[in-house]
């Protein structure tokens, strides 16, 4: 389809960070945009402010009967009534992935795909070809700070779009440049084995066009299978890579550092936000930007006031006083930059870290990397696995984390016990962690600690 065509849309899941980006789009291109969620979100208020007709009760009655195209997310259960009513009923039925297919081969294309890193890299890339005015369309899996948004269009035909691993859904992009983060076990309840992964990660490349780019964290496990044409490593510092940083340095919560490439060298780099990780994605970022041709000056100008991406080491409260972050963090690579990258900015401080798991089957798959990873901190506040998409699963509980912790500094926690923790402790670094709905505590985390 020639998605600039399509007037009337109709998205099953619209509250879905990934597909109200592509709601915006088509609502940006002047379609009629409607749909439906499982509940009220801040999103989802959002997109009705911007015009969207929104339910939030899966009902035939309430759908859009004369609608062009219907948009899913893999998410959406297979007994869906609407779904199910759209299906039967011909009309054209399409996942997420294939509507951003079609954008892929109608633009040029940066997509960022891996497993830790993805959202990051692909808002900094985004915000940084908006700010220098070079212009992009961009389809992102998080809120940057600095707009308030997951999208953006501009009059260039060029997409940023991160590429999610998640239903095999990235092996439909077709990208001019491709960058890989990472490439560790996860979702093994969609590939069941690391070994399947890996392949999907090694076909994602092969998707490149002709004469396109692939940029892939230097040391990637199976890197000599990536065989792009035109392939470019980046690492935060060792120098075996084709980019990488140098003179790196410390500078209240955030960091300033140059890097280095083949044909290019951009100097006195400021990052605002926390975390070494965040340096090696900026190092990423700024690579696009220099295969894209921009100039340096203008690239150092916007990276200064880039204010990260909500929930990703983002600072909720950062004074003399007290340290409060809160990071998406739901896997146990992320967990443990996210806990180590706290203790190098605040080595003076007591990291104190409540963490939600998220899914059964990652619980269950990685406890012992969840533990690992939180044997970091200096006291640990667990909450209950928040099931997303699954049901339980016997024997499978945030007990499973902690029975194979060494830091004995460990609770599992109600979130009302967590919100009288915080009443009751001094805390000066407060992490809140997880990908599930952790976040709606951090408002009154806030409000607690800022009345201290």
């Amino acid at each position: 389809m020639n998605v600039k065509e399509i007037k009337k849309v109709y998205f099953v899941g619209i509250g879905g960070i990934g597909m109200s980006a592509l709601a915006r789009f088509f609502r940006a291109q002047g379609a009629i945009v409607s749909g439906y969620d499982r509940t009220e979100t801040a999103l989802t208020k959002k997109l009705a402010e911007e015009g969207m007709n929104i339910h939030y009760t899966d009902d035939v009655a309430l759908l859009s009967k004369d609608t062009e195209l219907v948009v899913y997310t893999p998410a959406i259960p297979k007994d869906h009534t609407e779904l199910n009513w759209y299906k039967n009923n011909n009309f054209p039925v399409y996942k997420r992935s294939d509507v951003l297919q079609w954008i892929t081969e109608s633009l040029h294309a940066i997509t960022v795909a891996g497993t830790h890193g993805k959202t990051t890299i692909s808002t900094m890339i985004a915000y940084l070809l908006r700010e220098t005015g070079y212009g992009c369309n961009a389809f992102l899996g998080g809120i940057s700070v600095n707009y308030q948004s997951n999208y953006w269009s501009s009059e260039r035909d060029t997409a940023v779009i991160e590429a999610d691993e998640y239903d095999r859904s990235f092996l439909k992009l077709f990208p001019d440049v491709a960058v890989l983060t990472a490439i560790d076990a996860d979702h093994l309840d969609i590939y069941g084995t690391v070994e399947e992964i890996e392949k999907a990660f090694i076909q994602y490349t092969k998707n490149i066009k002709p004469g396109g780019i692939l940029l892939v964290k230097h040391g990637l496990h199976r890197s000599a299978e990536l065989t792009a044409s035109n392939k470019l490593t980046y690492s935060l510092s060792d120098h075996a890579a084709d980019i990488y940083s140098e003179h790196l340095m410390q500078r209240q919560g955030g960091y300033t550092f140059d890097v280095l490439g083949k044909g290019f060298t951009v100097r006195h780099l400021h990052l605002n936000i926390g975390g070494l990780h965040n340096v090696e994605n900026a190092v990423a970022a700024v690579a696009v930007t220099q295969l894209l041709g921009i100039d340096p000056e203008k690239v150092r100008t916007a990276l200064e006031n880039f204010r990260g991406i909500k929930r990703r080491f983002e600072y909720i409260i950062k004074t003399d006083k007290t340290v409060f972050i809160d990071d998406y963090a739901h896997h146990p690579e992320e967990l443990a930059a996210l806990i180590n990258s706290a203790k190098h900015l605040f080595p003076n401080r007591k990291c104190v870290v409540a963490f939600q798991p998220h899914l059964f089957s990652r619980t269950r798959d990685f406890a012992d990397g969840f533990a690992k990873s939180l044997d970091m901190a200096d006291e640990v506040l667990l909450l209950d696995i928040y099931p997303a998409r699954e049901l339980p699963m016997e024997g499978v509980t945030s007990k499973m984390i902690t029975d194979r912790m060494v830091n004995p500094v460990h609770s599992i926690v109600s979130k009302e016990g967590l919100i009288e923790y915080v009443k009751n402790n001094p805390l000066d670094m407060f992490i809140t962690s997880g990908a599930g709905d952790i976040d709606k505590l951090v408002t009154p985390i806030k409000e607690i600690l800022e009345a201290k």
